[in-house]
């Protein structure tokens, strides 16, 4: 954004980033915080801010990420290998964990507060006059700050859905699509099939996409917008296939093949789950199908995915944080993530498995309980967000499904009570909603 130039001088004091975003979390319509009323069913404000700041998404090159499950992880090993080889690497996600500069980051390092502030203030009349969402004007303020950076490439993760996504007015040079689950289906539709149509609407018109995970529902839905658009398509798991060797307490390391020949061997991931497998596999064919003025050699895959967490600061995702017990955390938060989640803890040895869950209020969790399994001890809490589910109301939920537990007036009373009754080789389990996780990192 060649015009756009930060005020530093303005910005010495703290206050001025506070009272920034106190504006941001108060004054505009924010989904984490009231759920349904901030969703906008069109992009005409996003034109709008892009307008206002001179179509900055225009002047750099993009990755487009949707998907249900998973893109937030794919996004950042994309951005980790692209980080290796050199590349000046935006990368914007949502939601936040426990700073709102966690959205938007260059070669992992969070936005300078100075530009949150002074991008705020510059265009504060605007903003109220446009009347944007938080997700809206959050979007336009990734696109300022990467354009006025120069930055080589960013990698962009929509926030719900795709074809209404606040971010979908990029023109980017690749596509990429997890996978398709149940998840805000007021949004989205109710099948899977109509979910995976507003995902489909990231592809545009001649423009490569790369589709994590092949399910027969949603398929054709796929090929179909596909072949519309003239875009070339590869499904990551039609063409890779990655099989599990080895892990330490860091890294999960894998083999990866294509058509039975060994691709990688002893590929090392700095990242932990049940579904990163999966992840892996989609943003590898990712990097395969860029453009060829990208060059990513093995080196920088091997690079950046061993150093994951140090170059791109990703958080949250089947992250341990202390042992004896075993605390883990992850944010998995839909019918789909919650089932790898349960299968993976299965695999953990331990004693007892002790619960610690909190959902949104917008959502019912009832699919997501009736997966929990019933031996295990229950801590249910609300999350400190107004969308939190109480407490109270979750466990009697909960009960209807056999799940047995207490309910508690936070996450933190939770996790204690939990540490409580836990023996050194019990596991404790957190998780249920991002929001909740949020409280224990």
């Amino acid at each position: 954004m060649p015009n756009f130039r930060p005020h530093f001088p303005l910005m010495k004091s703290r206050s001025n980033y506070k009272e920034t975003l106190a504006w941001l979390f108060h004054q505009l319509p924010m989904f984490q915080r009231i759920g349904p009323k901030a969703f906008k069913n069109n992009l005409d404000n996003s034109w709008k801010l892009a307008e206002l700041t001179d179509y900055p998404e225009r002047k750099f090159p993009s990755i487009h990420i949707a998907g249900t499950n998973g893109k937030g992880s794919t996004s950042h090993f994309i951005a980790a290998m692209l980080q290796a080889a050199g590349y000046k690497t935006g990368l914007y996600t949502s939601p936040h964990y426990k700073d709102y500069r966690e959205r938007i980051k260059i070669n992992g390092v969070w936005i300078d507060k100075d530009f949150v502030v002074d991008f705020v203030q510059r265009y504060r009349a605007d903003f109220e006059a446009i009347q944007p969402s938080y997700f809206e004007l959050s979007v336009a303020m990734a696109f300022a700050y990467f354009a006025h950076e120069k930055i080589d490439l960013a990698v962009i993760e929509t926030g719900l859905g795709g074809r209404l996504d606040s971010t979908n007015i990029i023109s980017p040079v690749l596509s990429v699509i997890t996978n398709i689950s149940y998840d805000h289906q007021a949004f989205l539709g109710e099948t899977l099939p109509e979910i995976a149509g507003e995902k489909a609407g990231i592809i545009k018109k001649g423009i490569p996409v790369v589709i994590g995970k092949t399910q027969a529902e949603t398929q054709a839905v796929f090929t179909d917008k596909a072949r519309q658009m003239e875009a070339p398509i590869s499904f990551a798991d039609q063409i890779l296939r990655a099989e599990k060797v080895a892990e330490t307490p860091q890294h999960a390391i894998f083999d990866i093949y294509q058509n039975d020949q060994r691709l990688f061997a002893q590929l090392s991931i700095n990242a932990k789950g049940p579904y990163q497998a999966e992840n892996l596999l989609t943003s590898l064919q990712a990097i395969r199908a860029l453009p060829p003025r990208f060059s990513i050699a093995e080196q920088h895959i091997r690079e950046g995915l061993e150093n994951l967490v140090a170059l791109t600061k990703l958080q949250g995702r089947w992250q341990v944080l202390q042992s004896e017990p075993m605390v883990l955390c992850d944010s998995a938060h839909n019918e789909a993530g919650i089932a790898h989640v349960v299968a993976a803890l299965q695999q953990i040895p331990h004693r007892r498995l002790h619960f610690v869950i909190g959902v949104v209020n917008d959502k019912k969790p009832d699919k997501v309980l009736q997966l929990l399994p019933k031996a295990a001890r229950y801590y249910f809490a609300k999350a400190n967000i107004p969308r939190g589910m109480d407490a109270s109301e979750l466990m009697a939920t909960a009960q209807v499904y056999r799940l047995k537990g207490r309910a508690y007036a936070s996450v933190r009373n939770a996790l204690h009570a939990a540490k409580r009754q836990a023996a050194p080789d019990d596991l404790i389990f957190i998780g249920g909603s991002i929001f909740v996780v949020a409280e224990v990192l």
